[in-house]
């Protein structure tokens, strides 16, 4: 997939890129499977803000995914479709019941593309197989953590996992982030790579279009006065006092640890900073 480049015809459109839509094949979602999505604009039950810069933007339906499809299921590829909800592209399935399904696309999905999920499917691009039937070697995506709950890792646009190593009821698994984690060899996995690759890539190129994703603008800490945020205060530079960053309340943010320790415990097999240390 290429970027869509622009004339710059003005300033906010110098050097504005965005995505080029020509793989996707409808621009209506099913109705059966899409819900209305409600703009919290970052507030919780109570009418608290709990996350900053949020509010606005165009109105949304949420897509409801099949993340976990079937052993057994044969289904046929009928649309890829733009999703407002992730970085991905979807596809909608036909399955041999004649049930429509959301699955995330991978780069080589297109109309008519058949994908066969379970213990019998032949190892090839989009199937949907348990790690201990795929070979060592083979990228895959949409990884379940727990059996049969669905993917849940490797979901992203352009994201791709290797499947390392086998060693008895766990398979290695390296993630794109460089961490190698252990997986029970019962979960599934799509093989190929998540589509969409060059989404990283996109310059937003104006305050406006990132007001209509429903992000509102964000004042640096370090530019207000010392009442407002522990980063303020001074004469404007940067002090380089070497203390790790705060939010506004106070709180340590940006490198502190926010996933819970028995959720891995065991699990990390290579951790994703190793890389960094040996350089």
């Amino acid at each position: 997939m290429a970027l869509k480049q622009y004339k710059p015809t003005t300033n906010g459109r110098r050097g504005m890129t965005s995505q080029d839509f020509s793989d996707i094949t409808t621009s209506k979602p099913l109705k059966s499977l899409i819900k209305a999505k409600k703009s919290t604009a970052g507030r919780n039950n109570t009418g608290r803000i709990t996350t900053r810069h949020r509010g606005g933007g165009v109105k949304q339906y949420y897509r409801l995914m099949n993340h976990r499809l079937a052993a057994g299921t044969t289904a046929v590829v009928e649309h890829i479709e733009y999703d407002p909800n992730r970085s991905a592209r979807i596809a909608r399935i036909k399955d041999q019941h004649g049930l429509y399904h959301y699955v995330i696309a991978d780069r080589n999905m297109k109309v008519g593309t058949k994908i066969v999920s379970g213990d019998d499917a032949a190892v090839e691009q989009s199937n949907r197989l348990p790690l201990s039937n795929i070979p060592t070697g083979t990228q895959i995506y949409n990884i379940e953590i727990q059996p049969g709950k669905g993917g849940q890792m490797v979901r992203g646009a352009g994201t791709k996992a290797q499947l390392m190593a086998k060693e008895g009821n766990y398979a290695q698994v390296k993630l794109p982030s460089g961490e190698v984690r252990r997986f029970r060899i019962e979960c599934m996995a799509s093989i190929g790579t998540v589509g969409n690759e060059q989404h990283q890539n996109v310059k937003i190129g104006s305050a406006g279009r990132k007001r209509r994703m429903g992000i509102r603008p964000t004042v640096r800490g370090v530019v207000m006065n010392a009442a407002d945020h522990p980063h303020g205060g001074g004469d404007g530079g940067r002090h380089g006092s070497g203390k790790p960053p705060r939010t506004p309340w106070g709180q340590l943010t940006l490198g502190y640890r926010t996933r819970r320790r028995k959720d891995v415990s065991g699990m990390i097999v290579r951790s994703r900073h190793d890389a960094k240390r040996k350089r």
